[in-house]
């Protein structure tokens, strides 16, 4: 009997779909790799020599972007090698003391936990409960949603964060839909560091940045790599949105507990 060329293609491409623990972790770091190479490719302008202290006044902000804010926006973060995302060894060294995060007040019904205090701490714990839940279907369309609904008018498209780009290169190299739910498909984000990179006291806008582990996995086949993600966060007089203005600088991406992860400045929530 002839060869049927068409039967032939689609056992190749369920073949990569059901690859191997070792073609997903590739897909995986190939895709923390490529995030992070892209958000290098151009040389934002020179940041601000001093940032004001990660202290804020209880004051509300008027959602307009300032020079300062951009600035301290798009000021660069440590550059480090792609393989310092995979898993490796934990350090007992430390970048300072434990930041201790809110638990959020308000859940019931909202997809989205809220209710965090209004300081810098909080605004980490805002961006925790976002990407923790937003990233759970590996769906850069579902991450988008969840990005719109806590963004203040004027904020970055969700699209053009690094979390999207590299959902988006994970599905592409995996050959994937785009979006929708795939059968087989699993995903979690467990942030446990962050920082905060700085902070404009004036305007109620602080800068965080979060750490945590990104597991991918396909019937039962998981890679993971550690995965950073900074936003510009104002309170809004009743809780923390994405902010108006220029987009945060790409994070660092280490593996949490690491060397390279002190390296970056991350510190252990709490």
């Amino acid at each position: 009997m002839a060869a049927n060329p068409l039967g032939a293609g689609r056992r190749v491409r369920a073949g990569l779909r059901l690859g191997s623990i070792v073609v997903v972790a590739i897909v995986l770091l190939g895709a923390v790799a490529a995030v992070v190479g892209a958000h290098y490719a151009t040389k934002p302008p020179s940041p601000p020599t001093n940032f004001p202290a990660p202290t804020l006044e209880i004051v509300t902000g008027s959602g307009t972007p300032t020079q300062d804010e951009n600035l301290l926006a798009v000021a660069p973060m440590l550059q480090l090698p792609a393989q310092a995302a995979q898993p490796q060894a934990m350090t007992a060294g430390s970048a300072g003391p434990v930041l201790a995060i809110a638990r959020p007040t308000i859940s019931v019904n909202r997809w989205i936990p809220g209710g965090f205090p209004d300081t810098p701490e909080g605004a980490l714990g805002q961006l925790k409960a976002l990407n923790e839940t937003a990233l759970a279907s590996a769906d850069p369309q579902v991450y988008a949603r969840g990005y719109r609904e806590l963004s203040e008018p004027g904020a970055p498209d969700p699209g053009s964060t690094g979390l999207a780009a590299l959902l988006r290169s994970m599905r592409s190299r995996a050959q994937l839909p785009a979006t929708g739910s795939v059968a087989g498909l699993t995903a979690s984000y467990l942030v446990t560091h962050g920082q905060v990179k700085g902070a404009v006291p004036a305007s109620h806008y602080v800068v965080v940045c979060v750490l945590g582990q990104l597991s991918i996995g396909f019937n039962g086949e998981v890679a993971a790599a550690g995965v950073g993600d900074c936003q510009a966060m104002r309170w809004s007089g009743t809780e923390w949105r994405i902010a108006s203005g220029a987009l945060a600088a790409a994070a660092p991406c280490a593996w949490p507990g690491s060397a390279d992860m002190v390296k970056a400045g991350y510190r252990e929530l709490s």
